[in-house]
């Protein structure tokens, strides 16, 4: 059981005893507890192996701290199965859809019995939901659209949660004897958003066991091949693993190969063939003469390329870039001086001022700006113009205690539906910079909501527009947007616009990046961490920055502070 997994646990949990009618406080609770597992940089059994007490996380007591390690040890929640007696237990899956909180799927379920998603789809596609009071057709109708969007959708894990299943198994191969080398390829060193399985290579001394230590991994569920040089298995957690065991004179050609894209490694063929050369997972072949392999350099080499970093093997324009002497010098995370969203107890954050402070500084930043939410309707404990003053002011006390460091004064400021700012304008002026992001009324159309983000560009105060299109990885779609405009609008208003690291967003994609750096828009990368442990995401929106061919002249953040708070001037 992995962070997300008790962390779902826990989310189903309190949706289900909302539903039930239970102490608003318990449910609470699990909620922001669910959130502070989720959130974790390390693995809760990585923690636990340890010796760490869970009762120092945020939220977290010790009954809490006690079922957590319930769960680890038996993969089983009992309170869960409880409740799930009484209430089906499939109805928690319909607060994934967006629109449907606790109060909407209480009355779903005792006025219409819809206890699961199928039920919901009955009931929609019937046109029963539209009769129910608070429904309507227009949300009846993208319920639906959710639904089926759904249904097509492949399963694919975040990359963050494919890190915390991938990092021990890994460790566990490197643990066997005559074990060389061990590296997870394809989509997860391309560091795509979502990974739908893992290929690890391993290259080992002869007579090693590591097959045979592999299908004996605790996490495996089913072995579903197994030979002498590779084998594949599914994890407890669905994911299924091959692993690949290649000679050491092979290692970079199979790391090239099995890296990808297919359409990347189809392209360098056609490159090596027209030197006459032949190009496979086992090395760089002249007819039957092996030529390279050992390393990825070599391999592109002899196809007269220079060498192309995972992140951009996509094959849109990366192999013809390697060969011209055009690649991009990409951004790297020690590029990084500060992070420039981020949130305390204030709001909806776990950690204080302090706390996050000291966090940054061990990070190596120079800066980092304190984004908490201000008031406005749907924001929880959003700061008002008093208690916003009051941590100005506290800021102010905790900076004049630093030299190398500094905290800038922020605010997340709402847009709302006319493009205005939930903010005091009085106030806004006062801050270091403003960050303003959307957060409601994400159903409009590509001109309403693009003409919205250009009003609120349009108030010299907002430096950073945050995540967007709004995205959330496997749960909600980006909202319409024309992104060519609002980058050209963003560059003509000199707006920064953000690439969000948290991992259920990563938002800006890679695309978008790339579409960036083309129109001359500037670009930050913030972790929008909500602890201070989350501050350590940034490495996933460099990550996003990567694949879309940035360099650290692009990224506002890369600047030390003096000259990033010029840039920021409207």
């Amino acid at each position: 059981m992995h962070n997300p997994d008790i962390a779902e646990l826990f989310s189903r949990y309190a949706v289900l005893l909302e539903v039930k009618g239970a102490n608003p406080f318990r449910v609470r609770a699990y909620r922001n507890a669910a959130r502070t597992i989720e959130n974790l940089p390390r693995d809760i059994n990585e923690m636990l192996g340890g010796g760490a007490d869970l009762t120092e996380l945020p939220g977290i007591g010790e009954d809490l701290a006690h079922k957590i390690a319930d769960i680890v040890t038996t993969g089983r929640f009992t309170p869960l199965e409880e409740i799930s007696r009484r209430l089906p237990g499939h109805l928690a899956e319909l607060a994934e859809v967006p629109g449907l909180g606790p109060k909407r799927i209480k009355l779903l379920f005792h006025r219409l019995k819809v206890g699961s998603m199928a039920d919901l789809a009955a009931a929609a596609r019937a046109g029963r939901l539209r009769k129910m009071k608070g429904f309507g057709p227009k949300i009846e109708a993208n319920i639906l659209k959710e639904i089926e969007r759904r249904a097509a959708t492949t399963t694919r894990l975040r990359l963050s949660v494919a890190e915390q299943i991938g990092g021990p198994l890994l460790a566990w191969l490197r643990d066997t004897e005559g074990v060389e080398e061990a590296v997870i390829a394809g989509s997860f060193r391309r560091r795509r958003e979502t990974v739908g399985d893992i290929d690890v290579l391993v290259t080992c001394r002869k007579g090693s066991s590591v097959i045979e230590r592999f299908v004996l991994y605790p996490e495996v569920a089913d072995v579903l091949a197994k030979g002498s040089t590779r084998a594949t298995v599914r994890l407890k957690s669905g994911l299924q693993v091959d692993l690949r065991v290649v000679p050491a004179r092979s290692y970079g050609a199979a790391l090239v190969y099995f890296t990808g894209s297919k359409a990347h490694n189809i392209a360098l063929r056609a490159m090596a063939m027209k030197r006459g050369l032949k190009f496979n997972e086992y090395g760089v072949f002249k007819g039957a003469r092996w030529l390279a392999g050992r390393t990825e350099a070599e391999v592109y080499a002899k196809a007269g390329l220079a060498y192309i970093e995972p992140e951009l093997r996509e094959n849109s324009g990366e192999l013809e870039a390697a060969r011209d002497g055009r690649l991009p010098d990409l951004v790297s995370l020690s590029d990084i001086k500060g992070d420039l969203h981020a949130h305390t107890r204030a709001s909806d954050g776990q950690d204080s001022l302090k706390e996050m402070a000291e966090a940054a500084r061990k990070l190596g930043y120079s800066y980092l700006a304190i984004t908490d939410h201000t008031a406005h309707v749907g924001i929880v404990h959003g700061l008002d113009r008093r208690r916003l003053r009051q941590q100005m002011a506290a800021i102010d006390r905790l900076n004049a205690k630093f030299r190398d460091f500094r905290l800038l004064k922020s605010a997340e400021v709402d847009i709302l539906p006319d493009g205005r700012l939930a903010i005091d304008p009085g106030v806004a002026k006062e801050l270091d910079l403003v960050v303003a992001a959307i957060h409601t009324k994400f159903g409009n159309d590509a001109r309403t909501q693009t003409d919205r983000l250009l009003r609120a560009m349009d108030d010299p105060c907002v430096n950073i527009i945050a995540h967007p299109t709004g995205r959330l990885l496997g749960e909600r779609e980006p909202y319409e947007l024309d992104m060519q405009r609002l980058m050209e609008g963003a560059r003509e208003r000199n707006c920064l616009l953000e690439i969000n690291a948290q991992p259920s967003r990563l938002d800006l994609n890679g695309a978008h990046c790339r579409l960036a750096k083309q129109i001359g828009v500037r670009l930050v990368i913030s972790t929008d961490a909500h602890t201070a442990e989350t501050l350590g995401y940034m490495r996933f929106g460099v990550d996003q920055a990567r694949r879309g061919w940035l360099e650290a002249t692009n990224i506002a953040n890369t600047r030390n502070l003096a000259t990033l708070l010029a840039q920021l001037k409207r």
